[in-house]
């Protein structure tokens, strides 16, 4: 079997593939900005090589198409979201109830409150796939997806013991924020996207202008009350696999635009959990079961993974001589496996 798709970290080779997937979802994570694309290359590249902190690192995957010869989706691994020099920051949301006895009035009130951690959690984050794909029966998006917790898997000393992962609210087809139009527009004076571009590389000015005390979601408007932790059009899948593994929304959103924030304990999310390390033993699969396989490499591009069929047996796992020699596999060789199914 000749793979069709495989991912491995990304590479400056990648560079004009990469800009192209921004032009999908311009965000912080991957700016639809060339300026960006090869410093945001350049960080994963070190990062795989180990010439960064572990605390710093920033792990870029990309999914290609080995016949079309293009990457044609992304993902990332942030290693510690929240540190003394780049606290996570975040709105906590809680109810407060008020009653007066002599009105017979109750209310319940959404009160958000900024919060900030400087020994912050691993961040899953940065899925992009190219459009034209999504629909492909490989379930490609769910490979770039879930190869993130098997590199976590294989590399657990690097990330945290609890990973979180940031949801896209709800936002306007021009891209604006009814959140922070009500809110961060009127301490900063700035544009959403110069704000969320500008916090990428400096947090201070969020603490500078951003109000201390507490911040009462009823005297905002209705459509900024309306996304407040809310899951967007066009996350609305990863919620669902990010439930079916484990995650849940922790009352935490981003303090720009009101997306949820869900996180899991590293040690309890199912699919750090059944990836596992076996021996390899090339043959022709006679199961129908897919797996991620992945092996790590001493070079460029570090780290590589393709799924394919796979038949378990005890502590080995046999793989497609194909699939075996464009992972850099012989026989007999350690491989990490991923069940997808």
């Amino acid at each position: 079997m000749t793979p069709r798709y495989e991912i491995r970290a990304v590479s400056p080779d990648d560079a004009e593939d990469l800009a192209e997937l921004a032009s999908f979802l311009d965000s912080v994570n991957l700016p639809h900005d060339p300026a960006e694309i090869a410093p945001i290359i350049e960080r994963s590249e070190r990062s795989f090589a180990g010439l960064i902190e572990p605390a710093k690192r920033e792990y870029r995957f990309v999914l290609r198409d080995l016949e079309e010869d293009r990457a044609i989706g992304t993902s990332l691994i942030v290693a510690q979201l929240g540190r003394r020099d780049a606290p996570y920051i975040y709105f906590q949301v809680r109810t407060e109830e008020r009653y007066s006895q002599s009105l017979d009035k109750h209310f319940v009130h959404r009160v958000l409150s900024i919060g900030y951690s400087y020994d912050g959690p691993t961040e899953i984050g940065g899925l992009v796939m190219n459009p034209a794909y999504r629909r492909v029966a490989d379930k490609l998006g769910l490979q770039i997806s879930y190869v993130r917790f098997l590199f976590i898997a294989m590399r657990r000393s690097l990330f945290r013991d609890e990973l979180l992962a940031e949801l896209l609210p709800p936002l306007e087809p021009d891209g604006t924020s009814h959140l922070w139009e009500a809110v961060g527009r009127r301490f900063t004076d700035m544009t959403y996207r110069d704000a969320d571009k500008l916090s990428k590389r400096n947090k201070e000015f969020i603490r500078g202008l951003f109000p201390e005390g507490d911040i009462y979601a009823s005297l905002l408007s209705d459509e900024a009350q309306g996304v407040i932790g809310e899951v967007g059009p066009q996350t609305k899948g990863v919620e669902k696999m990010l439930r079916r593994i484990g995650f849940r929304y922790v009352q935490r959103i981003d303090p720009f635009d009101g997306g949820p924030h869900f996180t899991a304990p590293t040690a309890e999310v199912s699919l750090v959990q059944r990836a596992y390390v076996a021996t390899a033993a090339l043959g022709a699969p006679t199961s129908t079961r897919r797996a991620l396989f992945a092996t790590e490499h001493e070079s460029s591009p570090w780290f590589r993974a393709i799924a394919a069929p796979f038949a378990p047996e005890d502590d080995r796992v046999t793989i497609d001589p194909e699939v075996a020699e464009r992972l850099g596999l012989h026989e007999g060789a350690a491989v990490w496996v991923l069940p997808l199914d």
